[in-house]
Parts: C-alpha cells; sequence; structure tokens
C-alpha cells in the first residue's frame, strides 16, 4: 500500500475545472517502467512511487518521480524519506510538487482497497493528484500500458462517509464504473530525444521486425482466463453471502409479523378484561436489525472482472488481426513459390 501522507494540502479554487489531460516526460516515464520491471524481476513486488511536475491550467505535468522505501526497512522514515527527496530535487531546480504516485499492476489486479484508501487520502489533500498504473506483462508484450486515474465525487464521499452498506452505496449512485475516472496521458519528449529515437530506430535489423507477428499468446490468454475464473468465483461466494442475508431479513420480518398479530391479539383480550396493554419496547429487543454485509469488496472484485473481459477481448482481437495478417503473407510467400 502507498504511503498516505501527501504532502502539503493543496486544494484548487471553486470556478477551476478538473484535469483534462495527463503530460508525462519521457524521464519520468523511463524511470517509472526501470522501477517496475526491477521490482518485477527480482522481488515479484508491486513498484510504488511518488510523481513530481506541476498543474498548467487544466494539464497535470508530470516531470519526475521516485521510488517509494522498501516496507522492509524498518530505519528509514517515509515521510522524512520524500521531504529530503524533494528538497534535493528543489536545490537542483526540478519541479519538486507531489501531484500524485504510480504504481506497477499486472493485468488487471491494481484495483484494490489499499489503491483505493491511497488515492483517497492523496486527493483529499492534494485535489490535483492523480495514480499513475504501469501494467509490467502488457508492456513485455509490445504494448506499452499506462493508465492515470482520479477517484470521482460519488467515490470520494462514500469514503468520506465510511460506509459501504447497500444502502448508502445505492443513495449515492456508486458502482464500479464510477469508482475511478480515467484521464488521458500524453508523453512528450524534448526535440533532442526524438531525434535520438529516430537514430536508435534507423539502427533496428529489418528482422526484429517480425517479432510484432508473434503468435505464441496461449500462455498470457490462459493466465487471463484463470485471473478472470478467480474473480467470478469470488464474486459468487459474496453473491451467495448477499443472498443469505437477504433471507435473514426475511425470515426476521415474518417472524415480526406474526409476534405482532399474537401481541395484538393478547392486547385485545387484556383490553376485554380492563387490564393494561403490553408494552411494545421488548419488540426492538427481540428483533434486532441484522448487519447488512459491506459491498465495497464486491463492487471492486466487478471492477477487476470488467477490466480482465476488457483485456481479452482487446487480445483476442489483437491475436486475431495477427492470424489473418501471417496467413495472407503465407499465401502471398506460396505463390511466389510456385512456378
Amino acid at each position: 500500500m502507498a504511503n498516505n501522507w501527501a504532502g502539503p494540502s493543496r486544494r484548487l479554487p471553486e470556478n477551476e475545472s478538473s484535469i483534462a489531460y495527463v503530460q508525462m516526460d519521457g524521464l519520468a516515464v523511463m524511470k517509472m517502467i526501470k522501477h517496475s520491471h526491477e521490482e518485477a524481476t527480482r522481488n515479484l513486488e508491486i513498484a510504488q512511487g511518488a510523481l513530481l511536475g506541476l498543474v498548467v491550467d487544466t494539464r497535470l505535468e508530470i516531470t519526475n518521480c521516485f521510488p517509494f522505501p522498501k516496507h522492509n526497512d524498518d530505519t528509514m522514515d517515509e515521510e522524512e524519506y520524500q521531504l529530503t527527496m524533494m528538497r534535493q530535487l528543489r536545490r537542483v531546480n526540478v519541479d519538486h510538487f507531489h501531484v500524485g504516485w504510480y504504481q506497477s499492476a499486472d493485468v488487471g489486479n491494481f484495483l484494490n482497497v489499499p489503491l483505493l484508501e491511497s488515492q483517497f487520502h492523496y486527493q483529499t489533500s492534494i485535489e490535483e493528484s492523480v495514480v499513475v498504473i504501469y501494467d509490467t506483462q502488457k508492456t513485455t508484450r509490445g504494448f506499452l500500458s499506462l493508465k492515470a486515474y482520479r477517484l470521482t465525487p460519488q467515490a470520494i464521499q462514500m469514503y468520506k462517509e465510511n460506509e459501504f452498506a447497500p444502502e448508502n452505496l445505492r443513495n449515492l449512485k456508486v458502482g464500479y464504473e464510477t469508482l475511478f475516472v480515467e484521464v488521458p496521458i500524453v508523453i512528450k519528449n524534448s526535440h533532442l530525444t526524438n531525434i535520438m529515437l529516430l537514430e536508435l530506430s534507423e539502427m533496428i535489423p529489418e528482422e526484429e521486425g517480425s517479432k510484432f507477428l508473434d503468435l505464441g499468446t496461449a500462455s498470457v490468454l490462459e493466465n487471463q482466463l484463470r485471473c478472470l475464473m478467480d474473480r467470478v468465483d469470488e464474486l459468487n461466494q459474496e453473491a451467495i453471502k448477499f443472498n443469505r442475508y437477504q433471507q435473514q431479513v426475511l425470515r426476521q420480518q415474518q417472524d415480526k409479523n406474526r409476534f405482532l398479530v399474537k401481541r395484538e391479539s393478547e392486547n385485545a383480550a387484556r383490553k376485554a378484561k380492563n387490564e393494561s396493554p403490553l408494552p411494545d419496547d421488548d419488540i426492538n429487543k427481540l428483533f434486532r436489525p441484522i448487519p447488512a454485509p459491506q459491498r465495497l469488496n464486491p463492487m471492486i472484485v466487478s471492477g477487476q472482472i470488467q477490466t480482465y473481459s476488457q483485456h481479452i477481448s482487446q487480445f483476442c482481437s489483437q491475436s486475431l488481426a495477427k492470424l489473418y495478417i501471417t496467413q495472407a503473407l503465407q499465401n502471398a510467400k506460396e505463390g511466389k513459390s510456385t512456378p
């Protein structure tokens, strides 16, 4: 879980619009990618770090970043570490304003309770802050995956009230599709960097381009389907719990109605005998309200299922396109080889 400290509070004026898009420098992107892949290969852990930059009108510029310290290092104070890092960056004339944080992910496993809580703390203290999710597995397959998210006003209000019962979520109109809003990301490089990238692209051998038609996609698709099945099973267990709760509420209501009918007949008999009716106070003691199950975890699991489904659909579409292209190239090759 990311550190909840987010620096001094900076609130946008009431009449200022929200962030329209995020502009990231190539340096910040490369540092984030390097840190994420190092953590994935060495410790199989998620990488987390702070994003630095500034806000220009409706554009959030991210110009630098640095990783968070390891959680197993008890001798280091995380807040002091971040303050020291920003102080050192300020001395070398680098943007040092805290504008959010980043985290590595593996397909759709980034959506969880710790991420929601961390972004809530960030966004309530630094209103323009974002969380950038970098997908390591998808990037290793040739698709750079960088996405920026912000909590919606409904999700922030939900966490402020700290009530996740079905009634509260229905009143706030909060669902898994309204927890986050995605902010577009634009990567910007300097002219010198663009020149260097063009020179590097010319140095790549032509045979390297054949890797773009790699059809070995069974392992990736299998992994995503297994994760999707696990999330569906988990959601099914949550549905069983909620159905059991509804059955208990219905059974209690039926018992309460029978008790009220019986009490009404007893009071009518006592009234005929000129006796005082029985009090109704003990009804609430006999039939205490059954606490409703928390619906935050099922909502998060539903969001994970949607993310996995979107990835699988996109992945299958790309695989089918590769198959058709490969088939056309194979037919063309066979046509040339025949006399």
